[in-house]
């Protein structure tokens, strides 16, 4: 069982920058494809950025060029980067991991198999 914790979301002005974090409950990034996704209420769960085990990243045109999302395999954390914020990128962001084999180049939530328990991050305009 994998276990994610997010930690600094919170707010920030539109054109500001805020880093999140995930820790994991053991050194996971080397078996696993790793995602942040965000979800507004009422709305569904949104890629933001994938990373698989070789460090090969995927970012939907939507943050392409102002998230960037980083790992350490030596360690437990998963970053994200988040510069140019923007008053649409305000939602709670979620921290995830999927196993072998798992299409996480799809962007797709469903392919992704634990889930933190979610940072809000608010941009206001």
């Amino acid at each position: 069982q994998v276990q994610l914790v997010e930690s600094g979301g919170g707010s920030v002005q539109a054109g500001g920058s805020l880093s999140l974090s995930c820790e994991a409950s053991g050194p996971v990034y080397s078996r696993y494809c790793m995602a942040w996704f965000r979800q507004v209420p009422g709305g569904e769960r949104e890629a933001v950025a994938t990373i698989n085990r070789d460090g090969i990243t995927i970012y939907p045109d939507s943050v392409k060029g102002r998230f960037t999302i980083s790992q350490d395999f030596g360690k437990t954390a998963l970053d994200l980067q988040m510069n140019s914020l923007r008053a649409g990128d305000s939602a709670m962001y979620y921290c995830a991991a999927g196993s072998w084999g798992r299409r996480w180049y799809l962007l797709s939530a469903g392919e992704f198999d634990y889930w933190g328990q979610g940072t809000q991050v608010t941009v206001s305009s």
